[in-house]
């Protein structure tokens, strides 16, 4: 016979969340009372303390962040199975959220999209665009399902499905190229960088060199793109976003002594295979089918 309940865990869990028994009260709209009753219920049951007082400030014993841990797990999963039992009495998903890395070639997502649109005419599809780790978060906080990122996953499910190579670029008229030699980082040093700024919330996450003193840093892959083609500075952008525009000359490489390109692993991210209802097994097919030719 089970000591606990799952409703002891949820409000253990809302009361560290969201900083309080007060707080916690409001988040899932239950009296102050009853977060207390049951924590305390939780603690008795468990015979060990969760919480110590210090003033009116609720702090985890190191029992407490131990069974806190565990008691996540325990709730992941049975919103897993709650998922997944969804998904087996309704049959085809009513929507489905994906969320794409900027630097990912937009060309191959529309083809999914159009693929899928044709097999499944009435599902909703919801792009959530990111950058760096914002698809893995948008993932971990289910706001999407699946996630094409350039960043694994530390929980879940990550395939690699391309490389996509970087290219330093900079307008055709920018100073830089005009030094008629190799460039070196203390060249780079002078001008101006432009940066896509990782769009998770949480622990932010770089990549490429940073080293400008002179830096302009934007929300968008596209606001980068335009910038640089503007001749406001240079960057390190994804070919499939550029390729045109080098095609042009209106973007053309710096001529770095080192690390002018780089290719960047994408991975095709999600939480639980077996939660995947028709709709996204058939989206996860389509995108290794359209990344086949690919560089892995």
């Amino acid at each position: 016979m089970q000591k606990t309940t799952l409703e002891q865990w949820r409000m253990f869990k809302a009361v560290v969340d969201y900083g309080g028994f007060s707080q916690a009260a409001q988040a899932v709209h239950k009296s102050q009372s009853t977060v207390h009753h049951a924590v305390g219920k939780l603690e008795e049951s468990l015979g060990t303390p969760l919480f110590r007082l210090e003033g009116r400030k609720a702090i985890l014993t190191d029992n407490g962040e131990l069974l806190l841990r565990r008691g996540r797990f325990l709730l992941e999963e049975v919103e897993r199975i709650e998922t997944v039992a969804e998904s087996l009495s309704t049959g085809v998903e009513a929507s489905l959220s994906i969320a794409v890395d900027s630097a990912f070639p937009q060309e191959l997502v529309f083809c999914v999209l159009e693929s899928i649109s044709i097999k499944f005419p009435q599902l909703k599809v919801e792009v959530v665009e990111t950058v760096l780790s914002g698809a893995n978060e948008a993932i971990a906080e289910r706001r999407a399902t699946l996630g094409i990122s350039p960043i694994m996953m530390d929980s879940g499910l990550n395939e690699e499905i391309c490389q996509v190579e970087f290219v330093a670029v900079a307008n055709q008229g920018h100073p830089l190229h005009l030094l008629g030699r190799p460039l070196t980082n203390e060249d780079l040093k002078t001008h101006r960088q432009i940066v896509v700024r990782d769009s998770s919330t949480g622990a932010s996450v770089s990549a490429g060199w940073l080293g400008s003193e002179q830096r302009w840093t934007v929300s968008h892959m596209r606001t980068s793109v335009d910038l640089v083609c503007k001749g406001l500075g240079y960057a390190w952008l994804p070919l499939p976003s550029i390729q045109q525009y080098l095609d042009e000359g209106l973007l053309l490489p710096l001529n770095l002594e080192r690390g002018s390109r780089r290719t960047v692993p994408f991975y095709l991210n999600y939480a639980d295979s077996d939660s995947l209802g028709p709709a996204a097994r058939e989206l996860l097919g389509e995108l290794r089918y359209q990344t086949m030719d690919m560089p892995t």
